[in-house]
């Protein structure tokens, strides 16, 4: 793996504000600096002239005075086991220019964090800075950059298991809910459990995930799109109205909107004044 320092990954008003941040949870925090770290998954030593390429590739972003790195690091990269989308494009762009030896690059920021007295970083406030500079869905903190050499590690897919609801009913589904973040709403746990008994066959975890992901409210607009009900009378109009056909989209045009369109998009007429 080949380990590349770039250039600065915050700007000046960033480092601020999150210096702001920090005087309110670790006061004795004193300094912080932040530079992208590129890494390189490479099928072969690379030559001269195609390290070259690469350097001048992760070169990007506005000319910034280079720092001289102190204090404790924590190395912020995407999550073990993921590919993130500047890795994606970067791998791209970098087979594009010839580099077939680089199999992948990843990005990671090192923030450098100093203490006014010059001592390490006590727990709690390790505990207040690390959600100040990672997302902890998407990304996790290293301590050294050795260790971002498994961002690149390859492991066997794991097997599926199933949810015994033929066996335990709707409780093994629930639980499954609840270990795995499904989101199932009772009626979808009801759906699963009659269909699954129907066909006589248990559901894998990986059927599971997908049913949730395609049912969920983000795919779906299930309550959007609901009726509304109030002290059990049927409104005439929906409570938040989703043009999802043609035909529901002619029917909430407005004056101001040329055209209505599925997908939440429509397109308005304004007007200009002086």
């Amino acid at each position: 793996m080949l380990k590349l320092r770039g250039g600065n990954a915050l700007s000046s008003f960033r480092l601020e504000k999150l210096m702001q941040s920090l005087r309110e949870a670790a006061p004795a925090i004193s300094h912080v600096h932040a530079e992208y770290w590129h890494f390189a998954a490479t099928r072969r030593a690379l030559e001269a002239l195609e390290l070259s390429v690469l350097e001048k590739i992760l070169t990007y972003g506005p000319a910034s005075q280079v720092e001289e790195p102190k204090g404790e690091l924590f190395l912020v990269v995407p999550r073990l086991g993921t590919i993130s989308p500047w890795s994606s494009k970067a791998t791209d762009i970098a087979s594009h220019c010839a580099l077939e030896a680089v199999e992948r690059l990843e990005r990671g920021v090192a923030f450098y964090v100093q203490k006014a007295d010059g001592t390490g970083l006590a727990q709690p406030e390790k505990q207040a800075l690390l959600p100040l500079i990672h997302d902890r869905m998407t990304e996790m903190v290293l301590a050294d950059f050795d260790a971002a050499e498994k961002l690149f590690r390859h492991f066997e897919p794991a097997p599926f298991h199933t949810v015994d609801i033929l066996g335990q009913g709707k409780d093994a589904l629930e639980q499954a809910n609840r270990s795995m973040g499904l989101a199932l709403s009772p009626d979808e746990i009801e759906y699963l459990v009659e269909n699954f008994t129907r066909i006589g066959r248990n559901p894998t975890d990986v059927e599971l995930m997908m049913f949730a992901q395609a049912n969920s409210e983000h795919c779906r607009h299930k309550i959007f799109n609901a009726d509304w009900v109030i002290d059990g009378e049927k409104q005439a109009a929906r409570w938040w109205p989703i043009p999802t056909t043609p035909r529901s989209s002619r029917a909430i045009k407005s004056n101001g909107s040329i055209r209505v369109r599925a997908k939440n998009t429509a397109t308005t007429r304004t007007t200009r004044r002086s």
